[in-house]
C-alpha cells in the first residue's frame, strides 16, 4: 500500500477549518522547539500573537487587541503564545486562556475561553468560554477579573 493513504472516519469528522488549526498547532510546536533562549522565545511568541491579531478582520481584531491588553494588564506573568493559530496566554507552558476569532471557524461570534489550568471552579458547574460579539467596558472588567483569578 505504498503511496496510498486511507481516509478514516475520524478525519472526516473535522471541518477544513479545524484541520487547518491542527496544522497550525503542529507548526507552532515545531517552531517552539527550534528557538534559542527563553527570552528570545517569549519575545518571538508575543510578536507572533500580535501579528496574528493584526491579520484578523475588523471586529475580531479590535476585540483581540483589547483582550490582549486586558490580559497583559491583569496577569503580566501569563505568557502570550499562539495556540491552534489563535492568541493564547500560558502559565508554566500550559495555556490558561485563549481568544478564538469568529472568522477562524466561520462562527457567529468570537470566543474567549479558559482551560482547566485556570481553575475557575464555582460549585458544580461554571462557564469555561464566553461568546463575544463586541466588548464593553464592563466586559473588559469581567475578563480582567477572571484572568487575574485564573493566573492565580
Amino acid at each position: 500500500m505504498t503511496g496510498t493513504r486511507k481516509t478514516t472516519k475520524r478525519t472526516e469528522t473535522f471541518t477544513a477549518e479545524e484541520r487547518a488549526a491542527m496544522k497550525e498547532r503542529a507548526q507552532e510546536v515545531k517552531a517552539s522547539a527550534r528557538r534559542g533562549s527563553r527570552a528570545d522565545k517569549a519575545a518571538e511568541d508575543e510578536a507572533a500573537v500580535v501579528a496574528k491579531i493584526a491579520e484578523m478582520q475588523d471586529s475580531d481584531r479590535v476585540m483581540a487587541e483589547r483582550i490582549h491588553a486586558v490580559v497583559k494588564a491583569s496577569a503580566p506573568d501569563l505568557a502570550p503564545k499562539l495556540w491552534y493559530g489563535m492568541p493564547a496566554y500560558a502559565k508554566d507552558g500550559k495555556v490558561v486562556c485563549f481568544f478564538q476569532s469568529a472568522q477562524k471557524f466561520n462562527a457567529r461570534y468570537a470566543t474567549f475561553g479558559f482551560n482547566d489550568k485556570a481553575e475557575l471552579d464555582e460549585g458544580t458547574m461554571w462557564p469555561t468560554a464566553f461568546a463575544l460579539t463586541r466588548l464593553t467596558a464592563a466586559d473588559e472588567a469581567r475578563i480582567g477579573e477572571l484572568v487575574k483569578r485564573a493566573a492565580g
